[in-house]
């Protein structure tokens, strides 16, 4: 089950840097292709043959300059809510301050692992001067640099020798884990409750790997599968429930726990950048998508056209990726849901689906053939061989050809735009890798 760590700690401490040394994304602030500024803010980091994720918490709240007790005070409850490992960040060359007090107060009363990590220190002379930090009581001070690096690797040792061993795991069947996700209100929870109703025999519960995701067995209507719990549909306002990047860390471990993703969105809202976040993670993970557009009775005038609308305006916010069902539904009427269950029953299946080599050759070399890559400096391009990959998480496919290094972005689209065309991939994304024969 994947391990998360949260970082939390007063503003200009250098959260973000230790974040993006972590991580080693030197992303800039706004990555273009996914459209959300957020993105920054939730990596993955793989250290020691063990792989976690990484939430900076304080990204996620606006206007951190001026930032308020209260404020930070949500970010530290999400942690420790939410987090299996805290971060908690202070600045050596500042010293201990109020806020870092409050901060410390709130985090010893909990009963999760808490690392110190004193930053800023970029020479040795600065080391002794962390030990200010011990009265907050949360023992010895990491003393580190985000900015240059030193002291993180002794940091990321110290991380993972914190997570719980996870021995005695109940194996979960080879069938989907299907994640329902979406903002608050979106109308998860009474989704769930349309399906799984009052019958509660016929769903069993097995207490999940990670003490919030529970997987719940769904069989009936000739299906079965796992629902994993998003934490928060069964123990309603534990925290307030209105906070923006509560409900996307919130998504974090159901979206990595699942195999496809039901992103719900409130056909009265459309779609709003906390949607967009959501669906980053989902991208960056690599999980199958459906839409559900719930609520669609309160829509007026259901005609064709307004679902073509409705449609349209989905797929150009999330472009580029826009081949995915999008399904109009309404869990108070009980309308389609069954539908959307049904669907990613079948994108779980185009995850996993296997092309022969012959079939792919034989259909993608003619379409190379009549558009080649363009030349590029007076050299062609040759595609000779094409062959998908096996276990791959999502279907991948190799073009072989003489001159990889020449064939860039909008070609590689055509090519994913042509295997989609012939095979139906809808809902997950597929990899396109160009190599030299």
């Amino acid at each position: 089950m994947g391990n998360l760590v949260a970082i939390v700690g007063r503003p200009n401490v250098g959260k973000s840097t230790l974040f993006n040394r972590l991580t080693e994304s030197r992303q800039a602030i706004v990555d273009e292709t996914s459209g959300t500024t957020r993105d920054r803010q939730y990596g993955k980091v793989e250290w020691g043959g063990q792989e976690f994720s990484l939430v900076d918490t304080g990204g996620w709240v606006l206007n951190s300059e001026d930032i308020f007790e209260n404020e930070i005070n949500k970010q530290v409850k999400i942690a420790i809510e939410e987090a299996d490992v805290i971060l908690f960040v202070v600045d050596v060359m500042n010293g201990l301050t109020d806020l870092d007090s409050t901060v410390g107060n709130m985090l010893r009363r909990s009963s999760k692992p808490i690392i110190l990590v004193s930053n800023k220190a970029d020479n040795f002379n600065l080391h002794h001067q962390s030990a200010e930090f011990y009265s907050l009581g949360l023992g010895d001070p990491f003393n580190i640099s985000a900015i240059n690096g030193s002291g993180t690797g002794d940091l990321l040792d110290t991380i993972i020798s914190k997570f719980t061993k996870e021995g005695d795991e109940e194996e979960l069947e080879e069938i989907p884990r299907i994640a329902i996700v979406g903002r608050p209100n979106a109308g998860k929870s009474s989704f769930v409750n349309a399906l799984i109703g009052e019958e509660r025999n016929i769903v069993t519960d097995i207490a999940g790997t990670t003490r919030d995701s529970i997987y719940t067995r769904f069989d009936k209507f000739n299906m079965d599968f796992y629902l994993v719990d998003t934490a928060g549909i069964r123990k309603k306002g534990k925290v307030t429930e209105d906070l923006e990047y509560y409900s996307v860390i919130r998504s974090i471990k159901a979206i990595e726990n699942s195999d496809v993703c039901v992103l719900m969105l409130d056909a009265t809202q459309g779609i709003e950048s906390q949607d967009l976040n959501i669906f980053s993670l989902i991208q960056k993970n690599k999980k199958g998508l459906v839409v559900c557009v719930n609520k669609w009775d309160l829509v007026e005038g259901k005609d064709q056209a307004v679902i073509k609308t409705f449609e349209n305006a989905i797929r150009s916010r999330l472009a580029p990726f826009t081949d995915f069902p999008i399904i109009f539904a309404s869990a108070l009427t009980k309308q389609r849901i069954l539908k959307v269950l049904e669907t990613a029953k079948i994108v779980y299946n185009h995850k996993k689906t296997r092309i022969p080599t012959h079939k792919l050759n034989e259909v993608m070399l003619p379409i190379i053939e009549h558009t080649p890559p363009p030349a590029n400096k007076g050299k062609y391009i040759k595609i000779k061989y094409v062959t998908q990959l096996p276990n791959t998480q999502v279907p991948s496919f190799v073009f072989f050809c003489n001159l990889p290094q020449w064939i860039k972005e909008p070609y590689k689209r055509f090519l994913e735009n042509r295997i989609r065309e012939n095979w139906d991939l809808s809902g997950t994304q597929i990899n396109i890798f160009i190599r030299e024969k």
